[in-house]
């Protein structure tokens, strides 16, 4: 069965999705006796002003308050609206090993918003268990993840994939993915579904793939019971493997830096016409990482010392005219005085939703925020927190696909709930503030 894609009019905007319906069974509540507690606010600015502005934990809460305030936020063009304004924030990631001496995987965004308190940068949105297996973070588009759980954290083939909604604590198992290895995520408005590029997994032994498997790419869709369908190209899925792909403008896009030749080339998935092409680079080193800003395309090339970073920014999509942004020199020698910072060191460039560019540095004990200028403007003490170039955009709208997958939970095992209310914040031991 298709899945129901969430409607927008592009990346970053805000979708005026209102009807009457909402306020209506408002109306039909009032007339019930059943007075939502703010009558001398109009439900209007009540429900498409506030309540739609609300997290997911914070709106599922006030639905308690009253039915009308259940009715008005419950439909689709509220929940629709609802999600349109929610940040698009960068995901970070923890694997923990002390639940029942078991692993699990924490999902845990940065929330880097301006007057978001310290204590609530870093918010535990869901935690899965994966018994003595390992899971990771595939690929984020519209609230929803995709994990692949493993038996081993290094060069495993993939044991299982699995789609999940950490904000209505959906979860299904991906059986028909067993043998791939996942290219990336995307939606496909045409016929309402989300899907997945898929091409075979290499680390599998011939004798042990599972029959069928053929080189290049398939697509797969989300909740569908026919196995992912071959398109082809194998000249494409052979650049793109191991690569990270950034949805933008409802392409998926690689880089691709050619060893041989001067220059690079980014590799564009068509995911309307199933195709693929190529665009321009900009003149950068091999050492670069997309990001989506917008939607538009950025990029960001580091030195070989991964210690200047130089920011790209592309102008014009369809031209496909890029421009030099700034370049960022990395307070080196103030992180290794402060915070240790070693050789052993992860760096993420993404982006803010008030199109600024954020730059992630990631050490074995501390996550720290860099600014376009190279100055440190925060700083957390994360032990074994990891980050990855993902963004989560947390959704209430209900999925079709969820309930029509053999093995569909919701609100129970593999999710797990925290020990206690404080683990909601503190996932991990962390402590953050500003740069001083």
């Amino acid at each position: 069965m298709s899945a129901n894609v969430q409607e927008s009019s592009g990346a970053g905007d805000a979708v005026d999705t209102r009807s009457a319906t909402p306020v209506a069974s408002v109306a039909e509540a009032a007339r019930a006796g059943e007075m939502p507690p703010h009558r001398d606010l109009p439900d209007e600015i009540a429900i498409w002003e506030i309540l739609v502005r609300l997290p997911p934990k914070a709106l599922l809460r006030c639905r308690t308050v009253c039915r009308a305030w259940r009715f008005a936020t419950s439909s689709r063009d509220f929940l629709l609206a609802h999600h349109s304004h929610q940040p698009t924030l960068p995901l970070l990631y923890l694997h923990d090993a002390t639940y029942d001496l078991s692993q699990s995987l924490d999902i845990v965004p940065l929330d880097h918003r301006a007057g978001v308190s310290a204590a609530d940068q870093l918010h535990l949105v869901a935690r899965l268990g994966s018994c003595n297996n390992y899971m990771h973070l595939e690929a984020s588009c519209d609230g929803l993840l995709v994990l692949a759980t493993v038996g081993d954290p290094c060069f495993a083939p993939a044991l299982y994939f699995s789609v999940c909604n950490p904000a209505t604590r959906q979860y299904a198992p991906l059986p028909l993915l067993r043998g791939f290895r996942l290219a990336g995520m995307y939606p496909h408005p045409p016929m309402g579904e989300y899907r997945l590029l898929l091409y075979p997994d290499g680390t599998w032994m011939h004798d042990e793939r599972p029959a069928g498997i053929q080189e290049a790419c398939y697509v797969y869709t989300v909740g569908s019971c026919q196995p992912p369908r071959h398109i082809g190209w194998l000249e494409a899925e052979e650049l793109i493997h191991l690569l990270v792909s950034v949805l933008c403008r409802g392409n998926l896009h690689w880089f691709v830096a050619m060893v041989e030749v001067i220059s690079n080339i980014i590799m564009v998935f068509d995911a309307t016409a199933e195709v693929f092409r190529q665009m321009p680079a900009p003149p950068v080193r091999a050492t670069a990482d997309l990001f989506e800003v917008d939607g538009m395309l950025g990029m960001a090339s580091f030195n070989d010392a991964v210690t200047t970073i130089d920011i790209w920014m592309m102008q014009d999509y369809d031209s496909e005219v890029w421009a030099f942004k700034c370049r960022v020199e990395l307070p080196v020698a103030e992180l290794t005085g402060r915070f240790g910072l070693s050789k052993y060191w992860n760096l993420v460039v993404s982006s803010s939703d008030d199109n600024d560019v954020l730059i992630l540095v990631q050490t074995s004990e501390w996550l720290l925020q860099i600014d376009i200028v190279g100055k440190l403007v925060a700083k957390f003490y994360t032990k074994c927190l990891g980050i990855s170039q993902l963004r989560l955009k947390q959704t209430l709208v209900q999925h079709s696909f969820f309930p029509t997958i053999e093995g569909y939970v919701v609100n129970t095992w593999p999710f797990i709930a925290p020990k206690c209310l404080c683990c909601q914040h503190l996932a991990f031991p962390f402590q953050c503030g500003g740069a001083s």
